[in-house]
């Protein structure tokens, strides 16, 4: 009787350890493309979110909170109002000449206001990214979608995310807009939201960032 209990407890540590294994697989890390790549900076590419409309004077915006807490130089190259169509106009010279170390890619939200087609959206952020990585900088992509607004755009965003290998920061503004001390309007954060949302970017790029050996000579090391 005791050997089979014995045996029984031993069955069971077992299967438990092969469970852990694949649970600890399927929990790895995203492979992602240009992780060590030999860029400089990291540039916020977006619209009004990156640019920090309705933060007060003197408040920062996501992209300078988001450079204290790396302890490297962040680039902002948000416009207000700003479509995806307007961003592939100047993507060339507000990324690919920056030496772009990682790329952050927040577009959709005007797409979205403006009735622009989704195809038409999703076609520009695939020049986006793609042209992003050809410049040999690791991509981000934020993901708008909050509920059902925007779920179609998110739903592609993911795909553009797999099929490149890029970072999915998802659903950005959905813990933002469903806090009214948190947004300084019905679609943007105030000088609060901005800093959660540099928290919540940080927290997504951090561990890919320190398996870049540019990265690690000169940023923070741990969340």
């Amino acid at each position: 009787m005791k050997n089979k209990i014995l045996g029984g407890v031993i069955f069971l540590v077992f299967v438990l350890a092969v469970y852990g294994v694949v649970v600890l697989a399927g929990c790895s890390k995203t492979e992602i493309a240009n992780i060590n790549n030999q860029g400089v900076n990291i540039i916020c590419f977006g619209n009004s979110i990156t640019y920090g409309y309705g933060a007060n004077p003197g408040e920062d915006d996501y992209p300078t909170h988001l450079s204290k807490m790396l302890n490297i130089p962040v680039l902002s190259a948000g416009v207000d109002g700003d479509t995806s169509t307007d961003a592939v106009d100047r993507l060339k010279v507000d990324v690919l000449q920056r030496q772009p170390l990682l790329v952050i890619v927040e577009f959709g939200g005007n797409d979205f206001l403006r009735k622009v087609p989704l195809e038409k959206t999703v076609k520009n952020m695939d020049y986006i990214i793609s042209k992003s990585l050809e410049a040999g900088a690791m991509v981000a992509i934020m993901d708008m979608s909050v509920g059902i607004i925007m779920e179609n755009h998110g739903k592609e965003y993911r795909r553009l995310a797999k099929k490149y290998k890029a970072i999915l920061i998802p659903h950005i503004l959905s813990d933002i807009l469903t806090n009214a001390s948190l947004k300084s309007d019905f679609v943007h954060p105030n000088g609060l939201g901005y800093k959660v949302l540099a928290q919540k970017v940080y927290r997504f790029i951090l561990p890919y960032l320190n398996q870049n050996s540019i990265y690690k000579q000169f940023g923070v090391k741990k969340p």
